[in-house]
């Protein structure tokens, strides 16, 4: 709790303490006689409590009105309270200014309460950095530290710029960045981000980017922007505060004004009614919980690892009927691995492995690489010879004095070894050995974990399209999208194709829906800018997925996509909730007001009983 609302407490706390005191007096307290006038002793007690109680609201509404900003809360319940002091409803002038005060600390602590659980996520930003200047390690400020300086990271510290391990080993905490309790084992060699708690190992790290360009610098800055870009349901509430407030003030006025004058008398009712109609005007469930709905659903989304640039974005999310996805990156992991090895007659699975890990070793190629790893024994250089790589081929070596081959069958009928031509979904890698044929291996781009689980949310979601796009052959497409249940694919596509395609897309859904594109904030930034709402993948690291992207999935899960889809709906529908509830009893209040039939009393429940009810109702959103 903030030392501001502690403060109020006690106020407000002490004001109801002389308010109790005004109540009790009054019941013993004479009366004094001024013509027409009857004035309680007690008025005096009663305008200590309502000036402890609502003094500053008293001044904030002074204040606007002097800044030209009339129409507000603090003017409604001011010239309410007022009033009612002018009627003699004394008791009830306190209790407004009172309830109205304690569905404003509710309100406080409520808010609060949600920007905590957004900054005790987001707690990520880096107090010092250790870095190493002649030998010995430094604290400095971590916007202080040079890209390619190294710094010390020590156990339980958290790491406070992007870099690259240089020494030592550890495991990660990167809960706070994605969600996820798993800890992250990390050696030489691997890159890391900031924001992170290093957890065992003393880690020595060298610096790739400044921190302002940080992982942890632009998502602190994502989500501190995040409440800037409204919905459309924000934007409504704003202008209808604009306009309803001063035109329930004009019927309060035409309520205590017009029936008087058309009757010859009765003002003092006719002015009570138009001050509970006043009070019960007051917006502030409105104003108040579909914002605080909006800023929990954003919070809840960051804590499972899902960050929303705006609460636009999230209400957006409510409207998909579309979801279109690159493969690679997003249903995939994006590197390449062994899914079977097939020898010719007389070969064995071991002998064309060890072959192919052989001829691709000294290759970069990522199916190169995925040879090697598979065969997972340590290559022995002095065996092989004559590496000769033919682009958009293969590779040609001398392994063991013996002439070997690896590659597609372009490279085999150049060299006219007669081999299969299997129809498999994957890259197919061809192997020899002297002319002779051993067989071929499959390789393939794996599929996610959680890409299954991910389509399966996306069809309980309601979506009436879920697409593949992807630059590779039509077979490899086609056998991932069986697997995962996703009937419309499309691939061989440049970039430029992706655009066309979900330029077509898009042209085809209905008026309101909306088209998410999910890609992996690299090479789909096209695609991501031109979607009505762009996602992507494997934010950690990746800057083109946090600049490109309205929504960045911290982890590589698909099925995050689906979660911040549920978030989006829950959040939408207690904003509804809250939008009907308010107005509802509002509307109702104001006509039994407007009839009589409603006290002041039954106007603090119109005002600030439905705020705080609304309040309870949006805090739904943080969980």
């Amino acid at each position: 709790m903030s030392k501001k609302l502690k403060r109020r407490i006690k106020r407000v706390g002490a004001g109801a303490a002389v308010y109790l005191a005004a109540v009790l007096s009054s019941r013993f307290a004479p009366y004094w006689e001024f013509g027409s006038w009857n004035i309680s002793a007690s008025l005096g007690v009663f305008l200590a409590a309502y000036v402890i109680i609502g003094g500053d609201v008293v001044k904030k509404a002074v204040k606007n009105i002097g800044q030209g900003q009339i129409f507000d809360e603090n003017f409604l319940m001011t010239i309410a309270t007022a009033g009612a002091f002018f009627v003699g409803e004394y008791a009830e002038a306190v209790a407004v200014m009172l309830f109205y005060q304690v569905g404003e600390c509710f309100q406080s602590y409520a808010v609060n309460r949600s920007r905590k659980s957004i900054a005790d996520l987001m707690d990520i930003r880096p107090d010092y950095a250790n870095v190493i200047r002649d030998g010995t390690a430094v604290e400095v400020g971590p916007e202080e530290v040079e890209i390619g300086e190294t710094i010390l990271v020590k156990p339980g510290e958290r790491i406070p710029l992007d870099g690259k391990v240089v020494k030592g080993t550890s495991s990660l905490d990167t809960m706070a960045l994605t969600g996820e309790s798993l800890p992250r084992d990390v050696a030489e060699g691997e890159d890391v981000i900031s924001g992170c708690v290093n957890l065992s190992g003393v880690l020595e790290v060298q610096v790739s980017k400044g921190f302002g360009e940080s992982t942890v610098a632009k998502i602190l800055d994502l989500v501190e922007n995040a409440g800037s870009k409204k919905s459309e349901a924000e934007h409504f509430i704003t202008k209808f505060a604009r306009y309803y407030t001063p035109v329930v003030v004009g019927l309060a006025a035409l309520l205590a004004l017009v029936p008087p004058l058309v009757t010859g008398g009765g003002w003092a009712d006719w002015i009570y009614r138009a001050l509970s109609f006043l009070v019960i005007s007051c917006p502030c469930a409105l104003v108040i919980s579909i914002p605080l709905s909006f800023f929990g659903g954003l919070g809840g989304a960051s804590r499972a690892g899902i960050l929303i640039k705006g609460s636009n974005y999230l209400e957006a999310l409510a409207d998909a009927e579309m979801i279109v996805m690159d493969k690679t990156g997003t249903l995939t992991k994006g590197v390449f691995g062994v899914r079977k090895i097939v020898p010719a007659e007389g070969s064995t699975e071991e002998e064309v492995l060890e072959t192919a890990a052989y001829a691709e070793s000294f290759s970069n190629h990522p199916i190169s690489k995925s040879l090697v790893r598979a065969y997972g024994k340590e290559i022995d250089d002095s065996r092989i010879k004559d590496v000769e790589e033919t682009a958009g081929h293969g590779i040609c070596a001398v392994l063991d004095g013996q002439r070997v081959l690896a590659g597609n069958d372009k490279l085999m009928k150049s060299r006219n070894v007669e081999g299969k031509s299997p129809e498999e979904a994957g890259t197919i890698v061809h192997v020899a050995k002297e002319q002779k044929y051993l067989g071929y291996i499959v390789i393939a781009d794996e599929i996610k974990e959680d890409a299954k689980t991910a389509v399966d949310g996306f069809k309980a979601a309601g979506m009436k399209n879920i697409v593949m796009l992807t630059g590779d052959r039509k077979k490899t497409a086609d056998s991932i999208a069986g697997e995962l249940g996703i009937t419309e694919v499309y691939a061989e596509l440049l970039p430029g194709d992706k655009v066309e395609q979900v330029e077509k897309l898009l042209a085809s859904k209905s008026e309101k829906g909306k088209l998410v594109f999910v890609g992996d904030g690299i090479n789909d930034a096209p695609v991501l800018a031109r979607a009505d709402i762009g996602v992507a993948m494997g934010g950690l690291g990746s800057d083109a997925a946090i600049e490109a992207a309205d929504v960045v999935i911290m982890t590589d899960e698909p099925s995050k996509i689906a979660k911040a889809m549920q978030i989006s709906q829950k959040t939408l529908g207690i904003v509804k909730q809250n939008i009907v509830f308010a107005i509802g009893v509002k509307v109702l209040v104001l006509l039994l007001a407007a009839l009589g039939a409603a006290s002041m009393w039954a106007a603090v429940f119109a005002d600030v009983g439905v705020a705080v009810i609304a309040i309870l109702n949006a805090m739904r959103a943080m969980k």
